[in-house]
């Protein structure tokens, strides 16, 4: 029996623990974690320019704990890093989140695909504020 749960820490926090299970499901047996995944996508979607920094800000890290994060996708030859260029995706690197999108992706339609392109602008909004709000808090803490 699902509850609902008003808006709030706990409402976001859950959801985010179960779409980050449905990730980890999907990950599972590709030799691949979940802070390497984000550290992936963000160095396909980077255009060029250096992901360390980031990954760093997603993953809420140091930019050196990001790099680390990196060299081990190089490790994995999921990620070509070269003194002086920004680091870019292999082409293993390139399918395997491609494969991983796809997955990711028929399983995001499922659950919010068919939500009203109004309520899928507010739930962004509201989580773009809340989210850059939180970023302030960390900020101010350092």
């Amino acid at each position: 029996m699902t509850t609902t749960i008003p808006f709030g820490a706990q409402l976001v926090g859950r959801t985010e623990k179960a779409l980050n299970a449905i990730l980890g499901r999907t990950l599972a047996g590709r030799g691949i974690t979940e802070p390497q995944w984000v550290a992936l996508t963000l160095t396909v979607t980077a255009g060029g320019a250096d992901p360390a920094g980031l990954v760093a800000e997603a993953l809420r890290v140091p930019e050196a704990v990001a790099r680390e994060r990196l060299g081990e996708l190089a490790l994995a030859d999921l990620v070509r890093l070269e003194p002086g260029r920004p680091a870019e995706a292999t082409a293993r690197g390139r399918d395997l989140w491609q494969a991983v999108r796809g997955e990711t992706g028929r399983i995001a339609d499922d659950l919010w695909g068919d939500l009203p392109a109004g309520d899928r602008d507010a739930a962004a909004r509201v989580l773009n504020v809340v989210l850059a709000r939180a970023g302030a808090v960390l900020s101010a803490d350092r």
